[in-house]
């Protein structure tokens, strides 16, 4: 039995394909259509690229962008057989499976699970720690402060806020809050 019936005997596993560098939207697109066109779809399960979708919140503004997290890799759930393999191989600016010498590695699940192979959401905030900010809304608004803390889920910042002779401490949303142009 070749290593390829092996593979086969074992169902859908996640593979890495490797790639030239920005062509990991072509790989994916021609993949995809390969499969359309030769039926493949119950063999090549899923296509992904992982990315990472950044959202930068500067008070009301959002700026959403994203980030490959592994570039140059696309991650293929299939069936390992001669067809598969050919199919994905025979793509241009597919370099070859992530694997010793020839042989292509599955994932294993705690690898897919570390690897993020589904999309990741994360949110940064224009400002950190020790920033000038100014409030936007709420009972301190139009009041200026310095950023003390920001939550881990990045929803709540402490802002000290200078009343009279002593600095008070506010915890406001982080929707409500925007950095201040120096």
């Amino acid at each position: 039995m070749s290593n390829i019936e092996d593979m086969k005997a074992a169902g859908p596993k996640w593979y890495v394909a490797h790639t030239y560098s920005g062509y990991e939207q072509k790989v994916k697109a021609s993949l995809e259509k390969i499969v359309e066109n030769r039926g493949l779809g119950d063999k090549i399960l899923d296509i992904q690229i992982p990315i990472e979708t950044v959202t930068t919140k500067d008070g009301d503004k959002e700026k959403t962008t994203e980030h490959r997290i592994f570039p140059c890799y696309v991650y293929i759930k299939m069936i390992m057989s001669d067809e598969t393999w050919h199919a994905v191989r025979n793509i241009t600016g597919v370099t070859g499976f992530v694997g010793p010498g020839s042989k292509p590695t599955p994932l294993s699940d705690q690898e897919v699970a570390a690897l993020a192979v589904e999309q990741v959401e994360k949110v940064e905030l224009a400002y950190q720690v020790g920033d000038t900010v100014e409030i936007k809304r709420g009972l301190m608004e139009g009041n200026r402060g310095v950023v003390q803390s920001i939550s881990e889920d990045q929803k709540i910042i402490t802002v000290l806020v200078n009343r009279g002779r002593r600095d008070m401490a506010f915890e406001v949303s982080a929707d409500d809050v925007g950095r201040v142009a120096q």
